[in-house]
């Protein structure tokens, strides 16, 4: 997808919620989409400031269609946005993320969809390691506990650590780079008083 200029989603933030909660009842998966939705916000400041809503709703509505739509996931997800009035742009970019999954998928090639696939299982993994922290919480999580857990494919297993692997790779980053990556991001969201602890 093209993403030089102004990208419009079509929806309102308030209206892209309401999706997401007419769809979605698990606190996890809301959770998840709330992390989503501050993480890409996080990165879009620093690599598309002008599309920083743009990025938000694609992060918050990635999973828009999971819970009740599983075998047809982002496919439905694109059919329901477009019925909401949401931008082509919108729907096009979320299907991106499950590229490596589903045949039919665009491959992600914007910053913006190669940021979206790298940090989808990587908030998972680290949210999961928060929750069996003391403190419940990711701003004092270091580094090297963070790599432990990835290792450690017990821990956490559904998230796909090759995933997480083709992310850094999509980003031309290393494994290494991109859990620090993605752990900072989440600290500073936390710290900002953002949806992560």
């Amino acid at each position: 997808m093209d993403t030089s200029g102004t990208l419009e989603t079509g929806l309102r933030r308030d209206e892209a919620y309401a999706l997401l909660l007419r769809f979605n009842e698990d606190p996890y998966h809301i959770k998840h989409a709330e992390i989503l939705e501050a993480l890409m916000a996080h990165f879009a400041e620093e690599y598309d400031p002008e599309n920083v809503e743009f990025w938000s709703q694609v992060g918050l509505l990635h999973d828009l269609d999971w819970e009740r739509f599983p075998e047809e996931h982002t496919v439905k997800a694109e059919e329901i946005l477009a019925e909401a009035g949401a931008s082509p742009e919108l729907g096009y970019a979320i299907r991106t993320h499950v590229f490596p999954h589903d045949d039919t998928a665009p491959k992600p090639v914007a910053k913006m969809e190669r940021m979206l696939f790298a940090m989808d299982e990587l908030s998972g993994l680290i949210n999961a390691c928060t929750l069996v922290r003391p403190s419940k919480s990711v701003r004092d999580m270091n580094l090297k506990s963070l790599k432990k857990k990835f290792k450690q494919r017990s821990f956490a297993a559904g998230c796909n650590r090759q995933d997480i692997e083709l992310g850094a790779y999509l980003n031309d980053l290393t494994t290494d780079e991109l859990l620090a990556l993605g752990l900072e991001a989440m600290q500073e969201i936390a710290a900002a008083g953002g949806p992560v602890d």
